[in-house]
């Protein structure tokens, strides 16, 4: 995956900087030199630490189906929560943290971003899957349901899952089902050759083989499930 290069990022900010020290010389004010080079100092070349999507979403093709600004969602305020706590007891994992959860606006954004970099391949690339489940989760209420339902399952019967943070971050079992929901839908949508292409590498990462045409409720716990096959 592409990244920017420390030679490019220096390069360029070493070149803002002689501009900025050429226009005091030529008495422009300091001020206006000051507020440009502020301008341009915050584009930190964030994917150098988070290489996918760092800068946020691109805009989806319709408007996104949300639950009402005013409703709370106390899963995923749980989620945040939690990964800010494990980001104090562990320093290391804080860019990880960050950059999977806490520089993310909703639950919807926080699961595409880590299914996107869990089932990425070098031809299949994290930002093409980051657009397509983002654009499905986004848009589709029952989904928005489901995955919420189903991290309450795993935290409630799953001995291994210490939190919601963890379900979300780490458990195979939730990742290949939200990842199946996802393909589930394509599948609905006539989009049959991309919903196959998901279901082949949610097999290979997972080891959990769900064709995209099954009917799955909600509300699952798929404890490890190595081995699992669902038609």
């Amino acid at each position: 995956m592409a990244c920017l290069s420390d030679e490019t990022w220096v390069s360029s900010m070493l070149s803002k900087r002689l501009s900025i020290q050429e226009g005091k010389e030529d008495g422009v004010k300091e001020e206006e030199t000051t507020n440009s080079f502020a301008s341009d100092s915050t584009n930190f070349p964030f994917e150098k630490v988070f290489p996918v999507y760092a800068m946020g979403f691109l805009k989806p093709e319709s408007d996104p189906v949300l639950l009402p600004a005013d409703s709370r969602d106390p899963i995923w305020d749980a989620v945040r929560e939690e990964a800010k706590i494990e980001a104090e007891k562990e320093p290391i994992l804080s860019s990880f943290l960050y950059a999977s959860i806490l520089s993310h606006d909703c639950l919807e954004q926080a699961l595409a971003f880590v299914l996107a970099n869990r089932l990425q391949n070098p031809t299949l690339l994290a930002t093409q899957l980051l657009d397509t489940i983002s654009n499905v989760i986004m848009k589709d209420r029952g989904i928005q349901h489901s995955i919420r339902l189903d991290m309450q399952a795993f935290k409630d019967r799953d001995p291994a899952c210490l939190s919601y943070c963890s379900a979300l971050l780490y458990l195979k079992g939730y990742h290949s089902l939200q990842s199946y929901r996802v393909a589930h839908v394509l599948w609905n949508q006539g989009r049959t050759v991309l919903a196959l292409a998901l279901q082949s590498r949610i097999s290979e990462v997972f080891g959990i083989d769900i064709h995209p045409a099954s009917r799955i409720g909600e509300g699952i716990l798929l404890d490890h499930g190595t081995g699992c096959g669902c038609r």
